[in-house]
């Protein structure tokens, strides 16, 4: 090949590369302020995902071509190729941390008898993607079999308190508290889009003046989460447990 396609080739990969981050990024930014819909802003990063994909190919098909022809476009292959590999790699990684997580988007501590949110309305078709609550408590069980409820040596109401205080530092938006009854109600986000989740905590007196406590995390869009809401409640309740 002569110089002219091995520059072609570089200008298409940075070209294709720079385009999909854009688009990706417009999309995802306009969802993240509302401007779209959440799901609407995901699509955008889906879709510019493949074309993400040919810019790494060509980038690479490009690097080869420059170095063997004296690097006559060096700097478009290699930022079209870095900004590609950026774009897929950050992506892969994404997928393959959440391969294990099963295809739902509502986890629990508990869930023989599962917190119920009394502030916060969820959606109609929260079983989404599954035939019966059998099922969702079949692969819960499967995917998530380390979430439990925790004993928390400290009274209900301080329970309640301190995970007031955490969920606030996450920059949740509390919908309900209280104290006494033992419960906490707020809307939880993910990722840059900021996916709504909706989150209840429930705590109970043991009988032995501690709290058992149990929590609730659930997506209002999607079918599956990539295991947020399950990591969602370990981290929590990990720290809450540390509060001291």
């Amino acid at each position: 090949m002569t110089h002219k396609w091995t520059r072609a080739l570089s200008w298409l990969a940075l070209l294709l590369a720079l385009g999909a981050t854009i688009v990706a990024f417009t999309g995802m930014t306009l969802a993240r302020v509302d401007r779209i819909g959440k799901l609407e802003g995901f699509g955008y990063l889906a879709s510019s995902a493949p074309f993400a994909a040919a810019a790494l190919v060509i980038g690479l098909i490009a690097i080869i071509l420059n170095w063997r022809k004296g690097w006559p476009a060096r700097r478009a292959a290699l930022l079209g190729f870095l900004i590609a590999l950026g774009f897929v790699g950050s992506l892969a990684v994404r997928v393959l941390m959440s391969s294990d997580a099963p295809m739902i988007h509502d986890a629990t501590t508990d869930l023989a008898d599962v917190p119920q949110f009394e502030a916060i309305t969820l959606p109609d078709d929260n079983l989404r993607g599954l035939d019966n609550e059998a099922e969702w408590v079949a692969l819960h069980e499967e995917g998530y079999p380390d979430l439990r409820s925790v004993v928390l040596d400290r009274p209900v109401a301080q329970t309640i308190l301190d995970a007031e205080k955490l969920a606030e530092e996450r920059g949740w938006t509390i919908r309900a508290v209280d104290p006494e009854e033992g419960r906490l109600e707020a809307t939880a986000y993910a990722s840059y889009i900021r996916f709504e989740d909706e989150v209840v905590i429930r705590v109970r007196p043991d009988g032995a003046g501690r709290s058992l406590v149990d929590m609730r995390s659930t997506s209002r869009v999607g079918i599956g989460d990539l295991g947020v809401n399950a990591q969602r409640i370990h981290d929590f309740l990990e720290d809450l447990a540390a509060v001291r």
